[in-house]
Parts: structure tokens; C-alpha cells; sequence
């Protein structure tokens, strides 16, 4: 009997043992990495080169606040020549974005790829200078008249509220390169005498029957690490 009830506790042991070293191995520790981004707009980069009419650039930055959001802004400048079959006007200016970004993606243990959407508060400080237009004329006997003295609008101010969708991809440690689409809502703009926004630094393209606009862009970003989390996730058996 004594030897009965030895085997059995022994057993028992056994059982607890293995059932302890199975659960230990179900899940692994590891450490992550949260910090501070930085990055440019490769597009604007590359409108600039390529596009005789525009120049701008783009830096952004954003701070990982936990496993799914991160807080993020932007700084850019714009300086773009419209150009119509009845007139000629360059914006040049800049603006500011403020938001968060929401991460979707369940990265795989050490990755830091991002699928996210977000949204922005942006507002622009900028001037449209009017280089040249033409005054409509019923009259078919005159030529166009067509106004070449320069009329500039100074100390314009506009908001919009922007919804922004993209992924990020880690190509190298700490390093990034990413795209993202924008559908921007018009807020308020600086009313002007005689003459419409027709672009707006940040916003980009106007248009008379609506206040949306729409954008898009790549990047390549840098992540300084700040600090780590030690992480458990869990394993297949």
C-alpha cells in the first residue's frame, strides 16, 4: 500500500512538473523598442526636382505612446505656380498637422511595421501673389484684356481637419519607408476680394463647389529608440 501511495505522489510530481515546463514554453520574453520618429515627404522631394512650378518639403515626427497609438505631427512648405488658361498665381507658404495614428497591425516579435489610419488638425500661414489674368469680355469685337500687374494677398491663414491612412515598413534597423493617402475637410480660410484660393500650402488643390481636398505621399523615417518593454507572447505548441 505504502508503495502504491509513493508511486502515486511521484507521479503527481511528475505530472505538475511537466504541465509547469509546458506552460513556461508557451509563451517567450522580449524586449520593445519605443521612441521618438523622424522623417521626410519623399514625394515633395521628388515634385521638386521633377516639376518646374512647385517646391516644398515635408518633415514629420511621431512618438510611440503605447502598442497602438502614436502621436504624430507635421511641418512643411509649399510654394506652388497655378497656372490657368485665364490667369497666373504662385502660393508660397507653411503649415502645421497634429494628430494621432492608430496602428492595426500585430507585428511579428521585434517588428515595428505599421497599417494605421489617423487623423490630423492642420492650419496654414500663407500669400497668393496674382501675376497675370484676364477680365471676361461679352464683347467679341475687342481683344481679351489681359492684366499683367502683380496683386499679392498677404497674411492668409486656413484649417482643415484631415483623415490619413498608409502603412510603414521597416527596410533596415530603425529605419523606415512608408506611403499614406490624406482626404482633407476645409475649416476656414481668409476671405478674399475679387479672387478665390485656388491652392492652399498643407491642403493643397481647391475647388469653388466644395471645401475636400485630398493628398498623398512617401517617406523614409529614422526611429531613435528611447527605451524597451519586456513582452510575453505567446507561442504554438
Amino acid at each position: 500500500m505504502k508503495t502504491k501511495l509513493t508511486s502515486l505522489f511521484i507521479i503527481s510530481l511528475l505530472v505538475v512538473n511537466f504541465k509547469s515546463l509546458a506552460q513556461t514554453q508557451d509563451s517567450i520574453s522580449y524586449k520593445e523598442r519605443y521612441g521618438i520618429t523622424f522623417g521626410l515627404d519623399l514625394s515633395k522631394i521628388g515634385r521638386s526636382i521633377l516639376e518646374d512650378n512647385y517646391t516644398g518639403a515635408e518633415a514629420f515626427i511621431d512618438y510611440r505612446y503605447n502598442d497602438r497609438i502614436y502621436i504624430a505631427a507635421e511641418l512643411g512648405y509649399d510654394d506652388k505656380i497655378y497656372t490657368e488658361e485665364n490667369l497666373t498665381s504662385n502660393t508660397k507658404g507653411a503649415y502645421l498637422k497634429a494628430g494621432i495614428n492608430y496602428n492595426s497591425y500585430e507585428n511579428w516579435i521585434g517588428m515595428q511595421n505599421l497599417i494605421y489610419a489617423g487623423f490630423r488638425f492642420g492650419a496654414a500661414s500663407f500669400s497668393h501673389d496674382l501675376t497675370d489674368y484676364t477680365i471676361y469680355t461679352r464683347d467679341t469685337f475687342f481683344n481679351p484684356d489681359i492684366r499683367t500687374e502683380e496683386r499679392s494677398f498677404n497674411s492668409l491663414t486656413a484649417t482643415w481637419v484631415e483623415l490619413k491612412a498608409g502603412i510603414r515598413v521597416e527596410v533596415f534597423k530603425n529605419i523606415f519607408l512608408g506611403a499614406n493617402v490624406q482626404l482633407k475637410f476645409q475649416t476656414s480660410a481668409t476671405e478674399l476680394n475679387n479672387f478665390d484660393h485656388l491652392y492652399i500650402p498643407g491642403f493643397n488643390r481647391t475647388y469653388d463647389s466644395s471645401s475636400i481636398g485630398a493628398g498623398w505621399g512617401y517617406s523614409i523615417s529614422y526611429m531613435l529608440p528611447i527605451y524597451t518593454k519586456l513582452k510575453r507572447q505567446a507561442i504554438d505548441n
